[in-house]
């Protein structure tokens, strides 16, 4: 694989939290192509992922983290909440050592380098559910598409009987990677 996690990661993150801060106040209710998630729905889901990892990041188990991101982690101001989370996420992501351990996630424990590859899968196409919702720009950067395309193929229809992802779309063969990666997650390029 050509990219390494951490610069995928970033590139990522960077992109999603460029598409927040482009909802303008009337978008958040706008739909996405995430089943049944608004725009505010599915930046609430980043923003609550991304208040989770410092933890999970440094071990904790599920039950030490307990309630607290339960409900909206948003509250009046999106655009700040998810500023506040990613500001404390990527560095924990970044600390040395971070991604050679085990996380404790909703599925048992996981490798922490794979769960930092999940969560920039989740950045890259949620990205990408927010641009369409608001009608922006929605590109995902080629060689990330690309990265993340040839990494989870074969995984993500594994995934399909746990709902987190829709039946794949038929895409042509010479389909770009981000149509590839869109397609293999159920969602219509």
């Amino acid at each position: 694989m050509g990219m390494e996690l951490l610069e995928a990661f970033d590139r990522a993150l960077r992109a999603f939290d460029e598409r927040v801060h482009q909802v303008g106040e009337d978008q958040w209710t706008a739909a996405t192509p995430a089943t049944e998630w608004s725009v505010r729905d599915v930046v609430g889901h980043l923003t609550s992922e991304h208040l989770w990892a410092p933890w999970l990041l440094r071990g904790a188990t599920l039950a030490e983290v307990g309630d607290r991101y339960d409900g909206d982690v948003l509250g009046s101001d999106p655009v700040g909440a998810w500023a506040r989370a990613a500001s404390a996420s990527r560095p924990a992501f970044h600390r040395p050592g971070a991604l050679t351990g085990t996380v404790h996630t909703s599925g048992g424990p996981a490798p922490a380098d794979e769960y930092a590859w999940q969560m920039t899968l989740d950045l890259a196409v949620h990205g990408w559910d927010v641009a369409r919702g608001i009608g922006s720009g929605d590109r995902i950067d080629p060689e990330l598409a690309a990265a993340l395309h040839e990494r989870f193929a074969a995984r993500i229809p594994e995934w399909q009987d746990s709902g987190l992802f829709a039946a794949p779309i038929d895409v042509p063969g010479d389909a770009s990677a981000q149509d590839r990666l869109i397609a293999l997650t159920g969602r219509r390029p």
